[in-house]
């Protein structure tokens, strides 16, 4: 038996009462509330991309945030490294805009910059084998954050790919996940 779903009463949005948006807030707000369970649900989708790696998406995922967490980064830090590569699946051209778009309302300017960034910084170690500029980065060494990303990447994401490295669980990432994805610093509802 389906239930019944309320709907708005337009279908334009500029025909819309204020009775239609605060249904909508609703459903959004809803969804803010879920989306820590989702997103760790879609990491643990990508236990099954090894996709040429030694190590799976997921534990790529959990290597890079088990090294920011035992560094003493802070929850945020730890928040995006594990979710720094959710978009390889679906975005996979330009997954650093798309976790970072994720992100966004949830973390520091400065870790969203690192974030959306590091997929070109991490060209850095790759880029010359198909001779291309491994430098490409360097556009934006002037960049208050520039030295930030380059350690995150040369920490927290391309030395996580050891079959030996013992990370953490996802469950114990689940509390700092609740956390920072529970609150959105921007929110018009």
């Amino acid at each position: 038996m389906n239930k019944a779903i309320d709907t708005v009463s337009f279908t334009r949005m500029e025909d819309g009462t204020r009775e239609d948006y605060e249904l909508l807030a609703g459903y959004e707000e809803a969804a803010i509330r879920t989306l820590p369970a989702r997103l760790l649900t879609a990491l643990e989708q990508l236990d099954g991309c090894i996709e040429g790696y030694k190590v799976s998406r997921l534990e790529h995922s959990l290597q890079s945030a088990t090294r920011a967490w035992e560094a003493g980064e802070d929850e945020e830090m730890v928040v995006a490294a594990l979710l720094h590569d959710i978009g390889d699946v679906l975005a996979p051209a330009s997954h650093s805009e798309m976790a970072a778009a994720i992100l966004r309302p949830y973390v520091s300017e400065r870790i969203h910059w690192i974030v959306k960034h590091h997929g070109l910084f991490q060209t850095y170690y790759y880029a010359h084998h198909f001779d291309k500029d491994r430098h490409a980065r360097d556009r934006l060494r002037d960049h208050p954050w520039y030295q930030d990303c380059i350690d995150f990447c040369a920490n927290y994401d391309q030395n996580c790919f050891d079959p030996d490295y013992r990370s953490k669980p996802l469950e114990f990432f689940r509390p700092m996940v609740e956390r920072v994805m529970s609150n959105p610093r921007e929110y018009l509802a």
